[in-house]
């Protein structure tokens, strides 16, 4: 028997898997909860404070020529379940196995909202996780965003390089900041190890949720003045 499958059987004897909505034991999501959530269709401008439907372009008229390009969000943040979700992803060590189920909503959204740019773009193209300090690292145990972006690059073969955007700059949490605090609190936060891996280069910068868009602004900016081509938000939710 494979060690992986023996761990998988230890964890499942300790911790039983039971569904976070109605609790039916056999998964951490069942298919019939999950299949509530509600897929978006559309793309919305990342830059305007009220979303706006964008069509085969990232960003609304006025907010051309950002650092970030456009957002693929795959559900609203305002859904119960899907805050459930996310948060005991975030916060829950043994509940990593929730990765596979979150990349899931976004590959569904890549196909519902009819958006080619990472299903087509091929070997010039990175998924790149925001990065969070090696300290939040090493006492969480795991990058969230590094988990859903491994699920991403075996769906779609687009390489994953979690290792060339990291965060220098121990910032306080975001979660009671205003949005301008927010801003100030991740600048220059973000530092580029090797400018050569991301130069000419697609990224879509994945993380779970889009907020107020202070962290992935600011990495988008770096990631764009290191030589990044253009640059992508990827997230499970959005906030707005």
């Amino acid at each position: 028997m494979k060690l992986e499958k023996i761990k998988k059987l230890a964890l499942d004897a300790i911790y039983p898997q039971f569904c976070l909505n109605c609790n039916k034991e056999g998964s951490v999501i069942c298919a019939d909860c999950f299949s509530l959530i509600e897929i978006s269709e559309y793309t919305f401008c990342p830059f305007c404070s009220t979303p706006q439907r964008v069509f085969k372009k990232g960003t609304c008229d006025k907010h051309q020529n950002k650092s970030l390009d456009g957002l693929f969000s795959a559900t609203p943040y305002s859904e119960a379940l899907v805050k459930k979700l996310i948060y005991n992803f975030k916060y829950s060590l043994f509940l990593k196995t929730l990765s596979p189920y979150l990349a899931y909503l976004i590959i569904a959204h890549f196909i519902s909202s009819q958006n080619q740019q990472i299903l087509n773009s091929g070997e010039n193209s990175l998924f790149i996780p925001i990065p969070i300090h090696k300290n939040k690292k090493r006492k969480r145990g795991f990058n969230q965003s590094e988990l859903i972006a491994k699920e991403l690059s075996l769906v779609s073969n687009i390489p994953l390089n979690a290792n060339v955007l990291i965060k220098t700059k121990k910032t306080q949490s975001q979660t009671k900041l205003t949005k301008e605090e927010r801003a100030q609190n991740v600048k220059n936060s973000f530092k580029i190890t090797n400018p050569e891996i991301i130069n000419k280069k697609i990224i879509f910068l994945v993380d779970d949720v889009f907020t107020t868009g202070s962290t992935m602004f600011e990495a988008a900016r770096v990631l764009k003045k290191a030589g990044a081509l253009q640059v992508w938000g990827v997230t499970v939710a959005r906030e707005a």
